[in-house]
C-alpha cells in the first residue's frame, strides 16, 4: 500500500490574499476633502431652503373669511378678504352650507385688476361682500378657494 503524506497548502499571508481578491483598502478622506464636502452640502441646503421659502410667497393668493349673514332661505351674504399681488386678477369660489354641512349655494366671484388700489398696502388686500343664492336655509358661508385665472 502506497500512502502519501498529506502536503500542507502553501500559506499566504491573509492580507495579501484578501488584497488580491478584493483590492487594497480605501484610503480615508483627507480633512480638506471632508470640509469641502460639508461646505458643498451646506450651500446646497441653504439654496434649497431659500428657493422653497421664496417660491411659495411669490405670486401667492390667499383668502380669509370675515363674516356671514343669512338674508332668508334663498340667499346669504359672505364677507371675505383676498390678499394678492397688486394688479393680479383673481377668481374665488364661495360656498354656502346648511346645518348638515351640505353645499346649498355656490358662486364664483371675479375680483378685477383695479379693485381697491388706494388701500394702505397698495392694493394687495381686497375686501369683498358677495350675495349667494341658496336652495335652503344656510348656516355658514366660506371661501372655498381663490386662483389666478390667467395662470
Amino acid at each position: 500500500m502506497v500512502t502519501s503524506q498529506e502536503q500542507p497548502a502553501p500559506t499566504v499571508p491573509a492580507d495579501s490574499s484578501l488584497s488580491n481578491r478584493y483590492g487594497t483598502a480605501k484610503q480615508p478622506l483627507s480633512r480638506r476633502k471632508k470640509l469641502a464636502a460639508a461646505g458643498l452640502a451646506l450651500a446646497v441646503g441653504v439654496g434649497f431652503l431659500a428657493w422653497v421659502s421664496t417660491s411659495n410667497s411669490i405670486g401667492s393668493i390667499s383668502s380669509k373669511d370675515i363674516g356671514y349673514s343669512t338674508t332668508d332661505a334663498t340667499s346669504a351674504d359672505v364677507d371675505f378678504e383676498v390678499v394678492r399681488d397688486p394688479g393680479t386678477p383673481v377668481k374665488c369660489a364661495v360656498k354656502v352650507l346648511d346645518s348638515k354641512y351640505a353645499v346649498v349655494g355656490w358662486k364664483v366671484v371675479d375680483i378685477p385688476l383695479g379693485a381697491a388700489t388706494d388701500t394702505a398696502d397698495g392694493g394687495r388686500t381686497v375686501t369683498q361682500r358677495v350675495t349667494v343664492r341658496t336652495e335652503s336655509l344656510s348656516v355658514s358661508g366660506v371661501v372655498d378657494s381663490c386662483w389666478n385665472p390667467e395662470a
